[in-house]
């Protein structure tokens, strides 16, 4: 089923000037912002003063990017307690309620969930960076864009609105059951999606189990997927598209600041950031030094624009490698090479630091796997232990004990660690609707 050829010749980049600009040219730029930005905070929140005060900085002590790092962090546990203390937005917001439109809510799974207001003008901002992403990942005005993410308080919700305002027709499907989302998608032959690789990795089974090949009866051609490491992952990612007969492109977004705020053009080749919006920094988690590129680290943000509740210095705990170097899609923005985890789903095996991430992609680039995965983690003699349980594929007739040696010993060679392995039959392991949950910690209460 071939998806219609448009007609029309559009343009490259949703803004060319802009998203191909000389990164000195945009180091200026983002000095001014960050001035705008500090002074903002300073002169608007009673918290930012009184932080930036103890800390013995002011606006004007950013002569220099570099400058930035004398300003005090805050991370997720500085929002919940201010808004606490403060209700109902916290004293970080620095505008009168009136002036706010939206807010969405996190999801709370680590604690009381937080708003993160938006102004006009911020959710204008947000939607327009919206449509270059989708833009930058070849949507275009004939395609037919299915938003299956969440809409109730979830920040992705209203990105719909992104792929709108670049001329897309769009289906508010939502997260609904599987089999009704699978209907809409042939019914009104959607060429884009968006949901979680593990959701679209299910999706494409569960249209399989149903007769229906997603390569040869849908029209979807682009898959969005965010919210895992996986769109990132290779071996991930290779296998999605495969099932699907689509391209695959990730983005990352977190509720605290907008939707998506990065995510991949058409070459695929790293997650390209919103640099005229959010000033990234990549830190040691340990010693608070930034890391070169190419090396991993917790990723550190600060807003430019915002003004509802801007952000200094926010540690996400999202642990991110980097590139600055020219795309071969011609932008300049920074690029992620994906998320490899988050800092408290780093596991410490034998003092080896793994993420889910890392034995993801060793189990996907197996054929004799199905990819799906579970890491159960333990405590013996003081000491964590690994168990990584996986799923051998259907009519796999090889020796199932020597498939979990080979995977043992292809983490050790990978990661340094011999996790115990349990080969399981097909269909075993519970499948994500949505987000998958990867890790059973014992030592927390958790059971399998």
């Amino acid at each position: 089923m071939a998806v219609p050829s448009p007609d029309k010749t559009y343009k490259k980049y949703w803004d060319e000037e802009l998203e191909t600009m000389p990164r000195p040219k945009l180091r200026e730029m983002q000095l001014a912002l960050l001035k705008e930005s500090l002074e903002w905070a300073y002169a608007r929140s009673p918290y930012y003063k009184k932080s930036f005060d103890e800390a013995g900085v002011k606006p004007d002590d950013l002569k220099h990017i570099e400058d930035l790092k004398k300003f005090p962090y805050i991370n997720k546990h500085t929002l919940r307690e201010r808004q606490q203390a403060v209700p109902l937005l916290g004293d970080l917001t620095c505008v009168p309620e009136e002036e706010v439109v939206y807010i969405s809510v996190s999801s709370g799974s680590t604690g009381v969930p937080t708003a993160s207001p938006f102004t006009a003008q911020d959710f204008e901002d947000f939607q327009d960076y919206e449509a270059r992403l989708f833009w930058s990942s070849g949507m275009r005005p004939h395609d037919r864009y299915c938003h299956a993410l969440n809409f109730t308080l979830f920040v992705g919700g209203p990105d719909v609105i992104g792929a709108q305002k670049l001329g897309a027709l769009c289906i508010w499907a939502g997260t609904i059951p599987s089999e009704r989302l699978l209907a809409i998608l042939k019914q009104w032959k959607a060429t884009c999606t968006w949901t979680t690789p593990s959701y679209a990795w299910f999706l494409g089974e569960t249209a399989k189990s149903q007769g229906i090949d997603p390569r040869k009866d849908l029209y979807v051609r682009k898959l969005m997927v965010a919210g895992e490491p996986g769109g990132s992952i290779p071996e991930t990612r290779e296998k999605i598209e495969e099932l699907w007969g689509a391209d695959l492109y990730d983005y990352y977004g977190l509720s605290d600041i907008f939707g998506a705020c990065a995510g991949m053009c058409e070459a695929k080749n790293g997650l390209h950031w919103a640099e005229d919006h959010i000033f990234v920094e990549v830190i040691n988690p340990e010693t608070g030094e930034e890391v070169p590129e190419g090396e991993r680290g917790e990723m550190v943000l600060t807003t430019l624009k915002k003004k509802a509740r801007p952000l200094i210095r926010f540690r996400t705990s999202d642990i991110v490698s980097y590139t600055t170097e020219r795309c071969s899609c011609g932008r300049t923005h920074l690029r992620l090479h994906g998320i490899h985890g988050r800092l408290d789903d780093m596991l410490i095996i034998k003092g080896v630091n793994v993420f889910p991430s890392d034995i993801e992609a060793i189990v996907r680039k197996n054929p004799d796997f199905t990819g799906e995965y579970r890491l159960i983690v333990g405590e013996e003699q003081h000491l964590a232990t690994l168990t990584v349980e996986v799923e051998h594929a259907p009519g796999f007739s090889g020796d199932i004990e020597g498939l979990g040696h080979a995977l043992r010993e292809e983490c050790y060679s990978i990661l340094g660690i011999r996790p115990r392995v349990k080969v399981l039959p097909p269909e075993t392991i519970p499948r994500a609707v949505h987000k998958a949950k990867r890790v059973i910690d014992t030592r927390k209460g958790e059971t399998v």
